[in-house]
């Protein structure tokens, strides 16, 4: 007869949602079946009723339905053709999904992994999309872009008509994105708005400089900040909302203001400033949120964790996340 199993999450699933991590334990169970088997509560964590998109800390403990449970609601969910993939880059993408539907992804991409290919760059996030490429020949395709070392929400469309149709939606301003930074210091005031002009820095063109209207090649960048909580005088959360799409936007402006993002290598500029001890020197920024409206109808709207380091800073420096949220919290 056979028994409820009761699976401990291991040390590299940390962060995995709990749809990702049935997909990884048992590929015969569809996502429709395990949906029923989590809503009806035969999928639980540590003892609790979770959601799908739940996600996994090491040594947590989930039942698991027993065998027989599952390969019935396994039969009772038709199977769909898997596409032609790449084993690694494919399963690497998938497990880094946030949303996905027929026409959209939403990735969570690692600080440290580059969108598009460039000087010594073998391995980016445009190169592995070939991997998901289906029956028809159609490569999944980005839609906009975030730097190498920012980590968060980057959206691919899976068709050529949905990449044209997000691409409008990009440049007409109807996607709302949210980004969490650490900066040194505490802007004042705790909310405003920055607005300049920035242009390639002439001595470094992998640097934004900002500039005068007119200047050449000079765009005009605009972006609001809100103070979120300071860890005393020396450090801030940041909530950002870029209103346009600037290249290093985010970074030139925090550094513009006096109060740069912390681990930037290209624009922190502070004079004998220390990093915190605990804290790694990494680029402490976060696309934590994407909101757009969906090309077939209705809205997408997708939240990004912490990544590792920033996670790592935020429990040193007290930050609770759950007391501020703006995929809950925040209005327009």
């Amino acid at each position: 007869m056979a028994t409820v199993e009761t699976v401990t999450v291991g040390e590299d699933e940390a962060g995995l949602r709990l749809d990702r991590w049935f997909k990884a334990r048992y590929p015969g169970l569809g996502f429709g079946a395990l949906q029923k088997l989590v809503r009806t509560g035969q999928v639980r964590v540590d003892g609790k009723r979770v959601e799908t998109s739940t996600r996994l800390v090491p040594g947590q403990m989930v039942r698991v339905p027993p065998g027989a449970m599952i390969a019935e609601a396994a039969r009772a969910e038709p199977v769909r053709a898997m596409p032609r993939a790449d084993g690694d880059d494919a399963a690497f993408l998938r497990s880094i999904t946030l949303f996905e539907d027929k026409d959209i992804m939403v990735l969570n991409k690692p600080a440290g992994l580059a969108v598009q290919g460039g000087s010594g760059l073998t391995r980016h996030v445009d190169a592995m999309l070939e991997s998901l490429k289906d029956a028809k020949g159609q490569v999944p395709r980005l839609v906009h872009r975030l730097d190498r070392d920012t980590a968060g929400c980057l959206v691919v469309a899976k068709t050529r008509s949905i990449a044209a149709e997000l691409a409008k939606t990009f440049r007409s301003r109807s996607a709302r994105k949210v980004y969490w930074a650490l900066v040194a210091g505490v802007p004042k005031p705790a909310q405003g708005r920055i607005s300049t002009w920035l242009a390639r820095d002439s001595d470094d063109t992998e640097r934004m400089r900002v500039a005068r209207h007119g200047d050449d090649g000079a765009a005009h960048a605009l972006t609001h900040y809100a103070v979120v909580d300071t860890a005393g005088p020396k450090l801030a959360w940041l909530s950002l909302k870029p209103v346009t799409g600037r290249t290093h936007q985010l970074r030139a402006h925090c550094a513009h203001i006096g109060h740069p993002i912390v681990g930037d290598p290209k624009y922190f500029d502070r004079q004998d400033w220390e990093l915190p001890g605990g804290m790694q020197n990494k680029l402490h920024l976060l696309a934590r949120r994407i909101a757009l409206p969906h090309p077939r109808g209705g809205r997408i709207d997708v939240t990004a964790p912490l990544p590792p380091h920033m996670q790592q800073s935020w429990n040193l420096l007290g930050f609770d996340t759950a007391s501020y949220d703006p995929a809950e919290d925040e209005e327009e």
